[in-house]
């Protein structure tokens, strides 16, 4: 128990090197960078990025040829040995530089274990412009899941508010159909919040999708699916507060799984946890239990 709390202190080794600060100690120098032959940087076969855009990558190899890389790219001593290096972060611009032709590239080595290296891959993934939210969401629950990062220290690491990491984790409550056509843009992030909070969220997302609804509009079908047609009166709930909003979605983002909070004022309340299959409810026993 004691290792694994060891490792949930501050920024990773693998985060650091990624922000620059490769020397990894407080008092020693960055290390300056060096330029490597373009052929003796290899790929990173575990980089989560697998897709790179034919066309994304010939405008960067024009920007390359008029103005050279401005970033160095970070890699590592090969793990088989020799005079090759692995590419940690970088990979997007030695594959540009191919297409411009250029011969050497600026690089910073830096001596990081397997598991710095995806945790570097990770971070530099959400940076990417093109990222859908899911993409997002799922590296941000990796690099918490995995390294023991907080939302706080995500958010103060990536530039990114502590609100925004909660609401991008809070998409992967949601049916893998609903996340599907989040990640061929048929719903954008907005749609999908919306969808976070009702009854059917996969049958909804169709409609949205089939008559082109807006987000204002998604989010009014929503209540108005929450409102019950054969109830003699409507019955309204007290509006909630923001904290227990904000805890509602924080539970929600930890567990992975749909939670609704009622107070009930000074005799308590009932947390309610919402579940869609056996292997979630199992994974929930085993938190409850203390053995996950």
């Amino acid at each position: 128990m004691s290792d694994r709390k060891s490792e949930r202190r501050g920024l990773g080794r693998g985060l650091s090197a990624l922000m620059a600060d490769v020397a990894l100690t407080p008092d020693a120098p960055v290390p300056a960078s060096q330029r490597l032959p373009t052929e003796q940087l290899i790929p990173n076969p575990a980089q989560p990025r697998r897709d790179f855009k034919p066309e994304q990558l010939q405008q960067l190899a024009e920007s390359l040829r008029s103005r050279g890389v401005l970033q160095p790219l970070i890699v590592r001593p090969h793990p088989d040995g020799g005079d090759l290096y692995q590419i940690v972060a970088g990979e997007r611009r030695w594959r540009a530089a191919q297409i411009a032709q250029l011969h050497d590239l600026p690089v910073i080595v830096s001596h990081l274990d397997d598991a710095e290296v995806l945790e570097v891959a990770l971070i530099e993934n959400i940076q990417r412009a093109d990222l859908n939210a899911i993409e997002e969401a799922a590296s941000y629950r990796q690099l918490m899941d995995r390294f023991g990062h907080t939302q706080e220290k995500l958010a103060e690491a990536l530039n990114k508010s502590r609100s925004h990491i909660s609401n991008v984790l809070r998409l992967l409550n949601l049916p893998e159909q609903v996340q599907a056509m989040l990640r061929d843009d048929s719903l954008t992030a907005g749609h999908a919040r919306a969808l976070i909070t009702a009854d059917d969220p996969v049958g909804l997302a169709r409609r949205v999708v089939e008559k082109g609804l807006s987000v204002r509009e998604t989010e009014q079908l929503v209540r108005d699916q929450g409102a019950s047609p054969v109830a003699r009166a409507p019955r309204r709930e007290p509006a909630k507060d923001a904290d227990t909003r904000s805890l509602e979605a924080d539970l929600g983002a930890q567990l992975k799984m749909r939670v609704r909070i009622d107070q009930a004022g000074q005799d308590g309340g009932r947390v309610t946890i919402t579940y869609r299959d056996l292997d979630q409810l199992d994974r929930l026993c085993q938190l409850l239990g203390g053995s996950a």
